[in-house]
């Protein structure tokens, strides 16, 4: 009996060596290239703005037509560097304040086991959940009313605003350094103590240089916070002279019929320097580390 040929098995056909880098590695970069553009067009947009002499927004329909620095000119003319002054003084207090009350109250909590400890951790977590805008009626009678007794202390005070973003942000930096201070073995303070440090020196010398990531990332995030804050400031400063970046800009859009957009977008490209130098400062101490360079083997 004659048998039939069995089908010839057939081959799979393997990935050529181009389809597997781009089901590996390839497709990442259009996905990073379209993450870029999201994210770079904006500011791409507001220096264009910002260069145009017409001082509009005609920079949508085509990019840097026009390039002028009569807007950055015009700044002069204004109270911008006031502005600037004060921002500068105001966010720089915030973030020193931030980072050294935030600290403190995190090393106690850490290290130290006193009566009401659990309750005020407890109290800290649940004030965070509410959100800011529910006490800013609130922190305008506060101070409207303390500076009848403190006028440094009442409204229209660049020192009361500080105390208000000191206030509000106690909270979450305490937790957020609460952590990273339980992460530091207390060996290390025990240690210390027996060769006859103190606990200012301890404190000082020995755990704040290794929290020193966390007190970068605290006080970044600080400054920011007030350095783009509008609300506290619209609300706190009164008088042109003691207003922030945030509030007297805003005054230059407030009418859509005489809006300075182009004065506008260069005093918010030169605002974004500061920041931009400071988060480069701080880079090596942000991705640094907990114990890097500070024990040796």
């Amino acid at each position: 009996m004659a048998t039939s040929a069995a089908p010839a098995p057939t081959r799979r056909r393997q990935p050529t060596r181009r389809s597997r880098w781009w089901l590996e590695v390839g497709w990442r970069y259009p996905v990073a290239a379209v993450i870029i553009f999201y994210a770079a067009f904006p500011l791409v947009f507001v220096l264009s703005a910002s260069l145009d002499e017409r001082g509009s927004l005609a920079g949508t329909s085509a990019l840097f037509s026009s390039i002028s620095f009569q807007n950055y000119a015009n700044l002069n003319d204004t109270l911008f560097w006031t502005w600037v002054g004060n921002t500068l003084i105001i966010g720089s207090a915030a973030a020193i304040g931030a980072v050294l009350m935030g600290a403190a109250a995190a090393y106690a909590f850490s290290r130290f086991r006193f009566k009401g400890r659990r309750f005020s951790l407890t109290s800290l977590l649940i004030l965070q959940m509410f959100p800011q805008t529910v006490a800013f009626v609130a922190v305008f009678l506060l101070l409207l009313a303390l500076g009848n007794v403190v006028p440094a202390l009442g409204i229209n005070s660049k020192l009361a605003l500080i105390c208000v973003y000191l206030g509000t942000a106690l909270g979450a930096n305490t937790f957020l350094m609460y952590g990273f201070f339980n992460s530091i073995p207390q060996d290390m303070d025990e240690a210390a103590k027996i060769d006859g440090a103190s606990h200012s020196q301890i404190f000082w010398k020995l755990i704040m240089p290794l929290v020193s990531p966390i007190l970068a990332v605290v006080g970044l995030l600080a400054f920011i916070s007030a350095f783009g804050d509008f609300i506290l400031a619209r609300i706190v400063l009164v008088s042109s002279e003691n207003w922030t970046l945030a509030v007297g800009m805003y005054q230059w859009v407030s009418d859509q019929l005489s809006a300075r957009w182009g004065i506008f977008s260069a005093g918010t490209i030169i605002a974004a320097v500061p920041v931009l130098i400071l988060f480069l400062a701080l880079q090596r101490y942000i991705v640094g580390g907990l114990t890097s360079g500070s024990v040796k083997g």
